[in-house]
């Protein structure tokens, strides 16, 4: 509050002198900035050095509070230990700012009180150190203002600035989650062998790992229920459906009709997975094992791949519609009104003409669909089951990589152990798989694109 007042006060100050800079006639376009922009560079060098000192002081205050606690004669009644002796302080500083009411050790009471005062002082200080710094910048900035300065390029500066770091939050985002994946997966690797892992076909992970023997890392039943699931199940009743929604809607429904009909379709999208995994659990997966032992299957399972795989190609239909939509649109009406003209149906039209013409921008929708098949969690975990099964009766339970990654990280786990950090192993697998999917699908649409632009 305090700093957006003090920015509010600097850009009408701001603006009122840059008022006084206009010729006698009031033109102000003749300068090289706008009374506005004036006031902006103005607030900019109040609030900066405020905005900084805000975010670091929090951090620099917790050290100085803590070197000031660690020099008071109650404080050499602390554990030895570290971590003990960060139990006690964290109580303390609980007790102090009032985020807990009670602590085990009594030595956490008799810190608390100083902890307090020297928390409030160093508050105190940094207040101060942020008004005589905003202070500062308002008074550096305010005397660079002239009619002859350019303030409209600063400004302009520090919104490129700001533009640009907003840009590199996905990269660095990106970049951060893949070395955390691969220096996890090279310890995870230390463990076990490459080859156990990527072509065993056993899984049944063990936290003591006895080197030189099969300890259940054998992940390719995860890439099979994976692949069997999101690639194939979900696959075959999602692409019939998406793209014939995709044809009658742009081919066949009335625009008054489609008005209604595609948003109600995309509310497929906006359901949250969990949804999706509850109905395949509680009203699908039992109809699928009653077909099971209807088929004869004497013993089959309450959780199938066909009930997982079932509902998510139903979640991923809006995906393939509105990417088939787009790329069936945009194709030359010339094409078809000359097939049309040349005495072609409509049905010979869609499907020698438009949809060989429409086709890669299709496959990149359903690239894209699988890559978001292959890394669904919740439906998986609720209605396919946890067994690591190498089947293709999609009656049985199977499981995927995402389920056995939730598995591994949920719980009380060590996390230093091969067990926990398979996890990150298969996330890498996944992520580079899903990687190379959105790659495909992004090249196969870019050329599309530029075929018919």
């Amino acid at each position: 509050m305090v700093i957006a007042l003090l920015g509010l006060v600097a850009w009408y100050l701001g603006w009122q002198r840059a008022r006084s800079f206009a010729p006698a006639g009031g033109v102000m376009n003749r300068m090289p900035a706008l009374p506005s922009q004036h006031a902006s560079f103005l607030m900019l060098c109040t609030i900066v050095p405020a905005l900084l000192v805000a975010a670091a002081w929090p951090s620099v205050s917790s050290r100085l509070v803590m070197r000031s606690v660690m020099m008071l004669p109650a404080a050499k009644n602390l554990p030895a230990s570290p971590m003990d002796r960060d139990s006690v302080l964290s109580e303390a500083a609980g007790l102090a700012d009032g985020s807990i009411e009670g602590a085990f050790n009594p030595l956490s009471y008799e810190l608390a009180k100083p902890i307090a005062e020297v928390s409030h002082f160093y508050t105190l200080t940094g207040a101060v150190l942020l008004v005589a710094l905003a202070l500062v910048g308002f008074a550096i900035g305010y005397f660079r203002l002239k009619p002859s300065f350019k303030a409209r390029q600063k400004v302009e500066g520090v919104v490129m600035l700001c533009l640009m770091l907003a840009s590199l939050v996905a990269l660095i985002t990106t970049f951060g989650i893949v070395a955390s994946l691969i220096f996890e997966t090279g310890r995870f690797f230390t463990h076990v062998s490459v080859t156990e892992f990527l072509f065993s076909t056993h899984w049944s992970p063990a936290s003591d790992v006895v080197a030189s023997e099969n300890n259940g890392f054998g992940a390719v039943p995860l890439f099979w229920g994976t692949i069997f699931i999101g690639a194939i199940i979900a696959m075959i009743v999602a692409i019939p459906i998406g793209v014939m929604a995709a044809i009658y809607l742009t081919q066949y429904a009335p625009r008054s009709l489609r008005a209604w009909l595609k948003p109600a379709l995309e509310i497929l999208a906006g359901i949250p997975t969990v949804v999706y995994g509850y109905f395949a659990a509680l009203t699908l997966a039992p109809v699928v094992r009653n077909w099971a032992l209807a088929l004869g299957m004497a013993d089959a399972p309450s959780e199938s791949a066909l009930a997982a795989g079932l509902v998510m190609g139903v979640m991923i239909i809006p995906l393939i519609s509105s990417m088939s939509d787009d790329s069936i649109a945009a194709v030359p009406s010339a094409m078809r009104d000359g097939a049309l003209a040349l005495g072609s149906t409509k049905s010979e039209t869609i499907r020698k003409v438009l949809i060989p013409a429409a086709l890669p921008g299709i496959v990149g929708g359903v690239l894209l669909a699988v890559s978001r098949a292959i890394g669904e969690t919740m439906i998986v975990v609720m209605a396919a089951g946890m067994a690591a099964n190498m089947t293709i009766n999609p009656f049985q339970s199977v499981t995927t990589v995402t389920t056995q990654i939730v598995q591994l990280l949920t719980g009380d786990q060590e996390f230093d152990s091969a067990k926990t950090l398979s996890a990150f192993a298969l996330g890498l697998v996944l992520f580079i798989v899903t990687f190379i999917l959105n790659v495909i699908a992004i090249m196969v649409v870019k050329r599309y694109r530029e075929a018919y632009e």
